[in-house]
């Protein structure tokens, strides 16, 4: 935490309280929980990965979300990131998709045992899940070759969207796209990255 504040990633005091709250190695694998709190991504099966904590603050500063907003979070993964979103603004606020069958029990079942009573689905999470739009905030931890269509179609007026974004299955650079208006957007591009492709109808395709 020291460092992740002392390096500028985290600014905002309910961003900080979340990490606070949040035991990042309750989330992980127990073969790599002694580097659990090392700034590196780590492998949770199937080829996915928690991303590294300053990652995960840049893109919740990104978000800036206050109580109550409502936010699909793209890629459950461990949950790790879901739980810091339930603690931001409140676990009924907050639905969480997962593509990979084999991979949600193993999210699911860590926020049940730390305590979060969050919605997880098993989908395409390039569709959105258009049942809970509109969202204040979608937040995406895949990279994408471009932002859904469907993300922007469920985002709100005044919110935004999250997401690494690159022509690229192995680099991006995260964007946030704020919409400013029924057919206006901000874009604005941030730190460059590297996430897990996006799959789906509306991201990669399958290899």
């Amino acid at each position: 935490m020291t460092r992740l504040e002392g390096a500028g990633y985290i600014r905002r005091p309910e961003v900080r309280a979340a990490f606070l709250r949040v035991p990042r190695e309750r989330f992980v694998p127990e073969d790599v929980r002694n580097s659990a709190y090392e700034d590196v991504p780590l492998p949770i099966g199937y080829g996915q990965t928690i991303s590294a904590p300053s990652m995960i603050a840049i893109m919740l500063e990104e978000a800036a979300l206050t109580r109550g907003e409502k936010v699909l979070e793209v890629g459950t993964g461990s949950g790790y990131t879901t739980a810091l979103l339930a603690e931001i603004t409140g676990p009924e606020s907050v639905v969480s998709i997962e593509r990979l069958r084999e991979l949600e029990p193993f999210g699911r079942e860590n926020l049940h045992a730390a305590g979060y009573e969050v919605r997880v689905l098993i989908g395409d999470g390039t569709l959105g899940f258009p049942q809970e739009a509109p969202y204040d905030c979608i937040l995406a931890t895949a990279g994408a070759p471009n932002i859904p269509k469907a993300w922007k179609e469920q985002t709100k007026v005044g919110g935004r969207i999250v997401a690494p974004v690159g022509r690229s299955r192995l680099s991006q650079v995260l964007v946030t796209a704020r919409r400013v208006g029924p057919e206006k957007w901000e874009i604005m591009e941030g730190t460059p990255c590297a996430f897990v492709p996006l799959v789906g109808e509306q991201g990669w395709r399958r290899e």
